[in-house]
């Protein structure tokens, strides 16, 4: 590729945190549908409304071991005068025909066994001897066997509702409803509705696939022992994570020297996989910052990459453009921890969620009272603080202190407190937007 940096930007504005995410959002687009198995989909969005075939369940059933009668039969049973009635067979789930229950009968029946013609309800093996003749307690043992070909009588100790302990037809949902929306992120229990109406597969957004990378000739890997200047890699690990957890099919790559050659191999290399790309680090004015070297060779034929200023804090310095080929979107992150977080929550989490077309691509934001007065916040910059969130008393905390390296304090905190840009303090017992993190 060229060494040209004619497609790469490097821009004296400053930028809004607003304006450079609205940037970003109009150039990631969803990912194209696909049709995938239901274990395939889970963590995917649906495409398409999905309406009910055919009634849920679609069959009256019964919702306890126990035996279908008719309630005329056992209306005056008694632990003294229990019903004694005739048992005419076994019904257990999964059977086919079943045998009619008639005045003075009853059929021994298993939970989501089909309730038999002729039954109105179905009493429980507790209260019954089970056809032992040796009370209640019996009952319960006789039931705990394989289901064998009944007979005999059974005594019944109490009476029951017409319709008791039966699961009626349609009951969760009728033919023609609304299963699930478009839009629906599908989890277990919408796998599990799916595979219950019949349906192998779905029509969704596939999950994006998010390769993250850190740079740095400094960072080791962490278990690895730490030479003279050197750290262990903490941001591929945490953005990897945070990725996952905004909905992503995410690859870490190991930490990439301060190398232009290297990293741009390593871009080249990855760019095969990824849907979008993440880089932390080399986004500054530094005399090492070889990223935007490195993206000006890899934008100069194929895309185009801005590194710009933002008015916020921490997270000043972000890089984005849409590079390679089929030009994938890259989101350039900062190299401090913190820094590197909060530009995720802010810019690149919003984008995976757009590229699954979700509606709402954000984080929940409320309203908090701040427990703690918050000074030295910079004029003319958004600053994001990292905050414990109370939400059965409606505070938040301010966690550490506002340095872009104190990970610990992220570690312990659920929320980002939003101080505004023309706000230099914050009383405390004043309110503040909040970012909620989970």
């Amino acid at each position: 590729m060229s060494g040209s940096t004619d497609q790469i930007t490097h821009q004296d504005r400053v930028w809004s945190v607003a304006d450079h995410l609205d940037d970003i959002l109009s150039k990631v687009h969803p990912l194209e549908p696909i049709d995938l198995q239901l274990p395939e989909a889970q963590g995917c969005v649906l495409v398409e409304d999905i309406a009910v075939p055919a009634a849920l369940p679609p069959f009256d059933n019964s919702s306890m071991d126990g035996y279908a009668v008719r309630i005329a039969d056992v209306a005056d049973a008694t632990d003294t005068y229990p019903a004694v009635l005739t048992v005419v067979g076994d019904i257990a789930a999964g059977s086919g025909a079943a045998p009619a229950v008639r005045p003075g009968e009853a059929a021994r029946i298993m939970t989501g066994a089909p309730l038999p013609p002729g039954a109105e309800a179905v009493v429980p093996v507790e209260w019954t001897d089970g056809g032992t003749g040796a009370g209640p307690a019996a009952g319960m043992l006789a039931h705990s066997a394989a289901p064998q070909a009944a007979g005999g009588e059974v005594r019944v100790y109490r009476p029951v509702a017409a319709r008791q302990h039966v699961r009626a037809r349609g009951s969760d949902v009728q033919a023609g409803e609304l299963a699930l929306r478009a839009g629906t992120v599908l989890g277990p229990a919408q796998i599990g509705l799916l595979a219950a109406i019949g349906r192998g597969t779905v029509t969704v957004r596939p999950r994006p696939r998010v390769v993250v990378l850190s740079t740095g000739s400094e960072l080791v890997q962490p278990a690895e022992p730490l030479g003279p200047g050197q750290i262990h890699d903490s941001n591929s690990f945490m953005l990897t994570a945070a990725a996952r957890e905004a909905g992503a099919i995410a690859y870490r790559v190991g930490a990439v020297a301060d190398d232009a050659l290297s990293l741009r191999a390593t871009l080249e290399d990855q760019l095969i996989r990824a849907d979008l790309l993440v880089t932390s680090g080399g986004v500054s004015v530094g005399a090492y910052d070889v990223v935007k070297e490195t993206l000006a060779d890899l934008s100069a034929e194929d895309g185009t990459v801005s590194f710009r200023k933002l008015a916020m804090q921490p997270g000043k310095p972000q890089g984005f453009g849409l590079i390679g080929p089929d030009r994938t979107p890259l989101l350039a992150l900062p190299g401090n921890p913190v820094s590197s977080y909060v530009s995720f929550e802010l810019f690149v989490r919003p984008a995976i969620r757009a590229l699954m077309g979700l509606p709402d691509v954000h984080r929940h934001t409320t309203r908090a009272v701040c427990a703690d007065a918050v000074t030295g916040s910079p004029e003319g910059k958004r600053q994001f603080l990292r905050g414990f969130h109370d939400r059965d008393t409606g505070e938040v905390t301010p966690v550490g202190g506002a340095g872009s390296h104190l990970i610990k304090a992220l570690a312990h905190a659920n929320a980002l407190i939003v101080i505004p840009e023309d706000t230099t303090e914050v009383a405390a017992g004043a309110e503040v937007d909040v970012v909620l993190l989970g």
